[in-house]
């Protein structure tokens, strides 16, 4: 082996040998903490040192077993695959220092479980941002669900083993029903599972077989969030804060909308779906579930409950990226899973700092508060307009070339959606931030002084407020990243 694939293989092995490690120390706090943070920075920079190899054209590679001929467990860094390791490992970093005040400033029980699941969790991200094929995709996406559950039905109340219920059964019908029988047809016509540039069904299916093909992917990747599948991710909120940001922002959600990105482009190719016309449905899907969303998103009160909408909204931004298959199209669906994964982790950082340090989760309570923890809501502030689209937040750059590749590919009328349901973001996010700044405190909280939330919290969300502004400027690293998946040099 050669030394990127060396590093490819420490990266997925790392968080694995942390939660082992993690599972043994659990009895002294600061031990097991110590051991998840020096985990988290040894798996970054080790993610991180492959880059340099992905960027001059280098694509590590790794087999570990043939299974069928065709079918191997198996490994290759591609740059869309480079980007979303990049994304997870790096947020797992501050998701884990916001984790550490967070438990211990709650009185979280069952904390060593916690963080264990949380570190597989990781591992499975890793191994789906670098699998090779559909088959080691699948394996690594089955294992992210299976090691997520006991973080969704962490308290173990009654309503939290309910939200469990609703998230693996909707998680794992989905793959096994749809994505499962996607993945044995597409090997029956086409004798391989690799992911392939150009892909790998081109001439092999009439359109019609081909959209159905399509819709067994688009729904049996559940954790995308596709409308009607997306129940579990609203349930999921009775989880801890951090497990909520692990759900939306630094490998759940990310996982599903990564695996359509990679699928559409690497297994039906981009070329393909264009000629034949077999992913428009899937662009209109797509479309009906950021603008339900985000109207559903309007009418909720609970803080939380209100971010979970946002982002079955802005997950599918990145499946209509997909689905257009233009090569702008494709960059701002790639540049999304970046810029909506800093954005809406600072969001829910911000919602959990909220309930810790003042108790709240309704949006009606938060009335005068931005004067106590006014830090906070300005990065809520901040991460707001990322999600909006207002430069200079990077999901300025997304929402652009989004736009640019509808416009690619004559379909005019998605402009028009991403208009609108940046209008409606508008709606659900700056209000938040009024009440917070403009509204008068309740009564018997006017005198009440700065209380900001413990430091372990608060430089976490203050520095991803930071870099979803900071993405906005390291735009064009990112597109020269993304630009190979597409054809470009």
């Amino acid at each position: 082996m050669n030394e990127a694939s060396i590093a490819l293989a420490t990266a997925i092995s790392l968080p694995f040998c942390g939660a082992l490690l993690v599972s043994l120390t659990g009895r002294s706090a600061n031990i097991r903490d110590g051991i998840t943070f020096v985990t988290t920075i040894l798996t970054f920079a080790v993610v991180a040192s492959i880059t340099p190899n992905v960027l001059a054209g280098g694509r590590p590679e790794l087999n570990l077993l043939t299974v069928l001929p065709g079918v191997d467990l198996a490994f290759r860094i591609e740059p869309l695959g480079m980007l979303f390791a990049l994304v997870s490992s790096g947020l797992w970093i501050v998701t884990s220092i916001y984790a550490f005040g967070y438990m211990r400033g709650h009185h979280e029980e069952n904390q060593t479980r916690f963080f264990v699941c949380f570190a597989v969790a990781i591992a499975a991200a890793l191994g789906i941002a670098f699998s090779a094929n559909l088959f080691t995709l699948f394996l690594f996406y089955e294992l992210m669900t299976f090691s997520t559950y006991p973080l969704v039905t962490h308290h173990g109340t009654e309503a939290a083993k309910s939200a469990g219920r609703i998230y693996l059964g909707i998680l794992v019908s989905t793959s096994v029903l749809f994505f499962l029988f996607g993945i044995l047809w597409t090997y029956a016509i086409a004798d391989t599972l690799d992911f392939t540039e150009g892909g790998i069904l081109a001439g092999k299916l009439d359109p019609g077989p081909l959209a159905l093909l399509l819709a067994l992917f688009a729904f049996g990747l559940g954790k995308a969030a596709l409308m009607p599948f997306h129940r579990w991710l609203p349930a999921a909120m009775v989880a801890p804060t951090p497990v909520s940001a692990l759900l939306h922002a630094v490998a759940v959600v990310k996982a599903g909308v990564f695996s359509m990105v990679k699928i559409l482009v690497y297994i039906f190719g981009m070329e393909n779906l264009r000629e034949s016309g077999s992913s428009v449905w899937l662009m209109y899907a797509a479309a009906a579930t950021i603008l339900i969303a985000s109207v559903r998103a309007i009418t909720m009160e609970n803080l939380k409950a209100r971010l979970a909408y946002s982002t079955i909204s802005q997950l599918s931004y990145i499946t209509l990226g997909a689905a257009l298959a233009t090569s702008s199209a494709v960059l701002g669906a790639g540049m999304h899973i970046a810029m909506h994964a800093v954005a809406k982790i600072t969001l829910f950082f911000c919602a959990g700092a909220i309930y810790v340090t003042a108790h709240k989760t309704e949006i009606k309570e938060l009335d005068g508060l931005g004067r106590r923890m006014p830090l906070t809501f300005a990065a809520f502030f901040l991460g707001s307009l990322s999600i909006i689209g207002l430069p200079p937040m990077g999901g300025a750059w997304s929402k652009w070339y989004l736009a640019l590749g509808a416009a690619e590919g004559h379909q005019f009328f998605f402009i028009g959606v991403l208009m609108l349901s940046s209008l409606l973001s508008i709606g659900y996010l700056i209000p938040v931030v009024v009440r917070a700044f403009f509204h008068a405190p309740p009564e018997g909280e006017e005198g009440e002084g700065l209380k900001e939330a413990a430091p372990a919290m608060l430089v976490p969300l203050m520095l991803t407020a930071i870099g979803s502004m900071a993405l906005f400027f390291f735009a064009p690293a990112i597109r020269k990243l993304l630009l190979p998946v597409v054809g470009g040099q």
